[in-house]
């Protein structure tokens, strides 16, 4: 019967837009902080019923200098290590990086089944994405998804190719290198919570990665806000990516960011019910055009509202029960308030 398949089944084909990740990535990288990590991500899935948050263990600028194989190993174990119901990844050095080969040989050769992305800095063309996936199958993670970290002038005119590689998952923005690689052409103002919506080149960049990542269903994903003692300025950027700049996922370095992250891209719960009636009518009618409050709906718009629904599970917003199987999820114990 046409109304058991699962909504994903009916609206996820052609022209559906990006893949449905946590709408939060946590990066740390000295132990202490990849432990507590780790930690309050199983906290926030007890507490929300999904996992909510990534968590991305860091080798790079995160991580101490002088002892990478050493601290390689230690991000291999934690993540082997890592529960059942946790979403692991790694930062790995750049292609061009000594210890690049070593990263991936010891985290995607012993924890590749547990991970679930590497991350890549530096990524300058598509040469790079190529040059990571060929180290992945010699590790013998031959499906591991690659997230790239944009970062200078020349890899944002290459986005869209990099968006094009069957590979590439999500790509995310690197505020700080790409101001320092412009050599003192744009202010130090840009790289402020305020100042990186305001700046021409900034703002270009953003647009040109978000754009790129749409047109072929990535997932683009917004950079740092280093002012992490203000939360209303966290929330403030996350919400001007969100609405703003077409972004649907955003890094946070400190643990107080990520509520405020989750509170951004968390739809609003009246939006949340208006998808739930609308797609129940729809499930109702076998995926045909419906008429809703006056208002024609069909595949579509659907799709839409899908979206909407899967925002709200990755961001800990309660779904009404008559939904909730949609996701196989238990009951948060609490759900994110504005």
């Amino acid at each position: 019967m046409m109304d058991a398949l699962h909504p994903r089944e009916i609206l996820l084909g052609a022209q559906a837009g990006v893949q449905a990740l946590p709408v939060c990535d946590h990066y740390s990288g000295v132990e202490a902080r990849m432990r507590k990590s780790l930690q309050m991500q199983a906290e926030l899935t007890e507490e929300f019923g999904a996992c909510v948050v990534d968590v991305t263990l860091d080798c790079e600028d995160g991580a101490p200098v002088g002892q990478e194989v050493e601290h390689a190993r230690l991000v291999a174990s934690l993540a082997s290590g890592a529960s059942a119901t946790a979403r692991v990844a790694a930062r790995v050095h750049a292609t061009d990086h000594p210890a690049f080969a070593s990263d991936i040989d010891i985290i995607a050769g012993a924890a590749g089944q547990r991970l679930c992305h590497i991350m890549v800095p530096k990524v300058e063309t598509v040469d790079d994405v190529v040059a990571a996936e060929q180290a992945l199958l010699r590790a013998g993670a031959t499906h591991l998804p690659l997230h790239v970290l944009i970062e200078s002038p020349l890899a944002v005119s290459h986005a869209f190719e990099i968006a094009s590689h069957t590979r590439v998952q999500s790509i995310s923005f690197g505020l700080m290198d790409f101001v320092s690689s412009h050599g003192g052409a744009i202010p130090a103002h840009a790289m402020t919570s305020q100042g990186q919506f305001a700046h021409p080149l900034v703002v270009r960049a953003k647009l040109e990665i978000a754009a790129a990542c749409h047109a072929y269903g990535k997932v683009p994903s917004h950079c740092v806000v280093t002012e992490f003692t203000d939360p209303a300025a966290m929330q403030a950027a996350a919400q001007r990516a969100s609405q703003e700049l077409g972004y649907t996922r955003m890094w946070s370095i400190h643990p107080s960011q990520i509520r405020p992250i989750l509170r951004a891209f968390a739809p609003a719960l009246a939006e949340v019910e208006a998808a739930a009636r609308i797609l129940l009518a729809a499930q109702a009618a076998q995926w045909a055009p419906i008429s809703h409050d006056g208002v024609l709906h069909d595949r579509a718009s659907y799709r839409y509202y899908w979206q909407l629904l899967e925002r709200a599970h990755y961001t800990g917003v309660a779904l009404p029960s008559s939904v909730g199987h949609w996701f196989d999820v238990v009951t948060p114990v609490s759900h994110v308030t504005a």
